[in-house]
């Protein structure tokens, strides 16, 4: 009875996960479309229910909750039910529907999908030889084999969005990097965009008027005749096509200019309206947020080179780590096996949190810059991917900053791998990323003031 009383709450929060995931779809993806595939709707909302089990499973293996034969059953059917989407399902039904949008494939695009999964499937098993991430006594057909593939994936896609967030909140946040924008530079650049529409209305103007005359001559008066009069029918005719063209040529380059103007009065507007927020409370509070993530960033990037060149990984977790750094300079007696357990448990679920709305965030954003009415559903399909792979590798690493006691199970489940090279990888892109977000984002700040000077 208690085994099914545990499947029973289990099966509701699952459901309770495919639930939110569904509403999320039809809500946030899916509003300004029409859905045509219940699959993907389906295949979307399954992958977000066992991605958030997963995570539920850590806070379990925290707390106690249920006993360990019962956590290691689902842990096991979890890995194995997401694992089979990740690598079967959703990759097949992308090449299904990119199949489907190619009107020459129709009656054979069952079979074409066919050879696009095989496709996936070497280059995924390939991925797999230049990293060390397995030992060499598992099998081919073993859970170890997809699970360190799909890491690999999961954890460099953690590790790019991690670098460009740690490096762009703390740009976005602070009011140190906002420019100086006065009403009188909106007044101005607004003043040079509508002189610029009135001479490109101007312009278009003149180029009717041409047209209209030049059609009206033909109409009124013969065409010449002669030889004399051909010769000056064409000569006539070749320079006013060739005033024309200048005038049309103008107008292209009047609209090219007053498309960069209104880009930039709207980012003047935007710029403003960031300066008079950053000066209410909640401004002020995302302000200080914006340093504090200053200083984890810099910290951040200082450790990751720390670990690449002296090739180091922690084997305490952070919070074990810290509170018996506090504990022996403060010279207290504390229960740090107690606390810890605790402390972990919130330091787990704020990153659970955390990861969950930024990740949902970030695919919302990206599926409504690429997104058509025809490449929706691959669109979604590839989201469901990207979350699932990063869920997986969250787990792999979450694991690390679990006390040693908590992750017994989860280490058993996932099997011999080498978590190492995860921490490592980890590392190297994460420094490769932030680095070049900070690169990059210099070079936008510093382009900005020069562009609006230019205009």
């Amino acid at each position: 009875s208690c085994w099914i009383q545990m499947l029973s709450a289990s099966s509701f929060l699952q459901v309770l996960f495919f639930g939110f995931g569904w509403l999320f779809f039809m809500r946030k993806l899916f509003k300004d479309y029409e859905v045509r595939q219940y699959v993907v709707q389906v295949i979307f909302s399954v992958t977000f229910a066992f991605s958030c089990t997963m995570f539920e499973l850590i806070i379990f293996e925290i707390l106690g909750v249920l006993n360990s034969s019962s956590r290691y059953f689902h842990w096991k059917l979890n890995l194995c039910v997401i694992l089979l989407i990740l690598v079967f399902m959703v990759p097949f039904y992308i090449g299904y529907f990119v199949v489907s949008n190619i009107r020459l494939l129709h009656r054979q695009k069952l079979l074409f999908a066919c050879v696009l999964w095989l496709t996936f499937m070497y280059f995924f098993w390939k991925l797999g030889d230049p990293f060390p991430i397995l030992s060499p006594k598992h099998g081919i057909l073993s859970i170890e084999q997809l699970i360190s593939r799909v890491g690999v994936i999961g954890v460099t896609l953690m590790a790019l969005l991690s670098g460009f967030g740690a490096v762009n909140c703390p740009y976005t946040y602070m009011s140190y990097f906002l420019r100086n924008v006065t009403d009188a530079d909106i007044l101005a650049l607004e003043r040079r965009l509508l002189q610029t529409m009135d001479m490109i209305v101007s312009k278009k103007k003149r180029i009717a008027v041409a047209h209209r005359t030049m059609f009206q001559r033909g109409e009124v008066h013969n065409k010449p005749t002669g030889f004399w009069g051909m010769i000056k029918s064409v000569t006539t005719s070749v320079a006013g096509s060739e005033n024309l063209s200048l005038i049309q040529q103008e107008v292209d380059a009047l609209e090219e200019l007053s498309r960069q103007l209104f880009l930039e009065t709207a980012d003047l507007h935007a710029t403003k309206e960031r300066i008079e927020y950053s000066k209410t409370f909640q401004g002020k509070y995302f302000n200080f947020l914006g340093y504090f993530f200053s200083i984890y960033c810099v910290w951040k990037i200082f450790m990751a080179t720390i670990n690449i060149v002296f090739d180091r990984v922690g084997k305490t977790d952070p919070v074990t780590r810290g509170i018996e750094i506090t504990v022996n300079y403060l010279g207290i007696q504390f229960d740090v096996k107690f606390w810890s357990q605790h402390i972990s448990f919130i330091l787990v679920g704020i990153i659970i949190v955390t990861s969950i709305r930024g990740l949902l965030i970030t695919l919302t954003k990206f599926f409504y810059a690429i997104s058509s009415s025809k490449s929706s559903n691959v669109i979604v399909l590839l989201l469901a991917q990207i979350m699932g792979m990063y869920f997986v590798s969250s787990v792999l690493l979450i694991r690390m900053s679990m006390p040693l006691e908590y992750r017994t199970i989860i280490t058993e489940v996932l099997g011999e791998l080498q978590f190492n090279f995860y921490h490592r990888w980890f590392d190297v892109i994460f420094l490769v990323s932030a680095l070049s977000s900070i690169l990059f984002l210099y070079l936008a700040h510093k382009q900005a003031p020069e562009k609006h000077m230019a205009l």
